[in-house]
């Protein structure tokens, strides 16, 4: 699955590198998207299959928090992603005219940037949390990768202060995207249904509905991994849980986008000498 995830992420990228019909915001957004599902499984599964391969499941302090800052970072690169093609699709939709203007490509380079950049601070400031914690033997970690609730239970010391940080963090971090996607389909929404046409209502949600399905899936794993009571669910579940959201999310991104998007799936069979779908 890690592979297909991957292979799937990169040909999508390839694709709309190289075929100059998607050259356009959307795809550009899609490109770095895919490139964050991409790394977003990396960060996890190797680890994971080399432990089954050698029989061991040793991880250092250091490779744990490395492997940490890097899971949190592409999470949230997703998220804030999602949220800039939300607001790549109002303006689409909402002012189709302006549209090349309003969406320059200073200004997509700008958004991918400012994603990227709030990111990596938003990772930094769990590894900073993480770091102040005391670990004082050698401890197994109830969890396939280091997660932030599985290790910050192995520490030493009172978690409280971090636990409390932690949660208004991924309140800020996940609420804050997800306020912008809402209002933004918000937007979308009554500006479709202002649309007099049957048919042009039906082309203006296309637009948007592989990004929707992504949107559902993605905040709906990612609010209950992380804004549920801790206590709520079992070891096992919390597991489960995490392997939905961590190989299955990225694993369903490039097929959705795949499956649902004709100019995509044009692109695929112009590089493999096939006839376009008509």
């Amino acid at each position: 699955q890690r592979q297909m995830c991957i292979r799937d992420s990169l040909l999508i990228i390839l694709v709309i590198i190289t075929d100059t019909q998607l050259h356009t915001p959307m795809y550009f957004f899609l490109a770095n998207l895919s490139l964050a599902d991409a790394c977003f499984v990396s960060t996890t599964v190797p680890k994971m299959l080399a432990n089954i391969q050698i029989q061991s499941q040793a991880i250092s302090y250091s490779g744990c928090l490395l492997q940490l800052y890097f899971f949190m970072l592409f999470v949230m690169l997703e998220a804030f992603l999602l949220a800039v093609m939300a607001y790549d699709c109002y303006v689409a939709i909402r002012h189709p005219l302006p549209y090349a203007t309003r969406m320059s490509r200073a200004m997509c380079a700008a958004l991918v940037g400012m994603a990227w950049l709030v990111s990596h601070v938003h990772s930094l400031l769990y590894i900073l949390l993480m770091a102040r914690l005391s670990f004082c033997a050698s401890h197994q970690v109830p969890h396939f990768f280091c997660d932030i609730r599985p290790v910050m239970k192995l520490s030493c010391i009172d978690t409280t202060v971090n636990e409390i940080l932690t949660l208004i963090i991924s309140v800020l971090v996940l609420v804050v995207p997800m306020g912008l996607v809402f209002i933004s389909y918000v937007l979308i929404i009554s500006t479709i249904l202002k649309i007099a046409s049957v048919e042009g209502r039906k082309k203006a949600f296309a637009t948007c509905a592989s990004h929707l399905t992504v949107v559902i899936v993605h905040y709906s794993c990612a609010s209950i991994a992380y804004l549920k009571p801790k206590s709520e669910n079992t070891r096992d579940q919390d597991q489960l849980i995490s392997v939905t959201y961590t190989v299955f999310t990225p694993l369903l991104n490039p097929v959705v986008y795949t499956l649902r998007n004709k100019e995509v799936k044009n692109a695929l069979h112009r590089a493999i000498g096939k006839k376009p779908f008509a």
